[in-house]
């Protein structure tokens, strides 16, 4: 099984990094306002996405990447834009 680490960017610009099995599901969990975090920041856009094997390496990822600054996580994002 995939595991993938996810940031999402909020319509207030609010930055989210999760990660899940099931990409497709877990983002139209946050689009239904069933997350807690991202219920009442508006719309959410996948801006970041990477994929593992297991999921202690997905949640060490996740781990990392929650203790930088905003900055650093722009700059990541900045270096690999998804086209949805």
């Amino acid at each position: 099984m995939k595991y993938f680490l996810y940031i999402l960017q909020c319509y207030d610009n609010y930055l989210y990094t999760g990660i899940t099995s099931n990409i497709k599901k877990r983002l139209e969990e946050h689009r239904q306002g069933l997350c807690p975090l991202t219920k009442n920041r508006g719309s959410i856009k996948l801006v970041y996405r990477e994929e593992f094997n297991t999921r202690i390496e997905a949640a060490k990822r996740e781990k990392e990447i929650k203790g930088w600054r905003r900055s650093k996580k722009l700059a990541l994002i900045d270096k690999n834009i998804l086209s949805n």
